[in-house]
């Protein structure tokens, strides 16, 4: 059998969770909640759970006003432009840095936890940085990004 390469099973991993994301962001307009609402929050008999007033500031930007689910979307288009790259993307040398790659995974995974229906998505972006630092550990390269790296007085 042959060898995992890691980088494409990660970069894989990161289109579904992204999609997933923006999807959810798109979802999480109509339907906003704050997930982590539940942590120490109040316990009403006809009502539910009241969040405490300590998660009041992400209350104001995932439930009044959609802040987060629309920069989920955008970072998540921004990673799809990245992943499954554009004609353009492919020419910068930010489509052959697979670090760059982790720190934007895990700047969406931070994003999408806090609403409710990006948990999923910022579960699957965890799984893919960890795929990507498996990547990285080993020394793996991008096949295609060899033949586009830069040469001496061009540019």
């Amino acid at each position: 059998m042959g060898n995992l390469i890691w980088h494409e099973y990660s970069r894989f991993v990161a289109i579904t969770a992204t999609i997933y994301g923006i999807w959810a962001g798109f979802w999480g307009l109509f339907y906003r909640k704050f997930f982590w609402d539940f942590v120490g929050g109040t316990l009403r008999d006809p009502g539910g759970i009241q969040p405490a007033r300590s998660a009041a500031p992400f209350i104001t930007v995932i439930v009044k006003i959609p802040l987060l689910q629309i920069m989920a979307m955008v970072l998540g288009l921004f990673i799809l432009a990245l992943e499954w790259p554009l004609p353009l993307m492919r020419k910068l040398p930010i489509y052959r840095n697979l670090i760059v790659r982790i720190v934007l995974l895990l700047f969406q995974a931070f994003i999408m936890i806090l609403f409710y229906q990006g948990t999923n998505a910022a579960i699957w972006s965890l799984i893919a940085v960890g795929c990507y630092t498996r990547a990285v550990a080993r020394g793996e390269t991008m096949a295609e990004a060899k033949g586009n790296r830069g040469k001496e007085g061009q540019a």
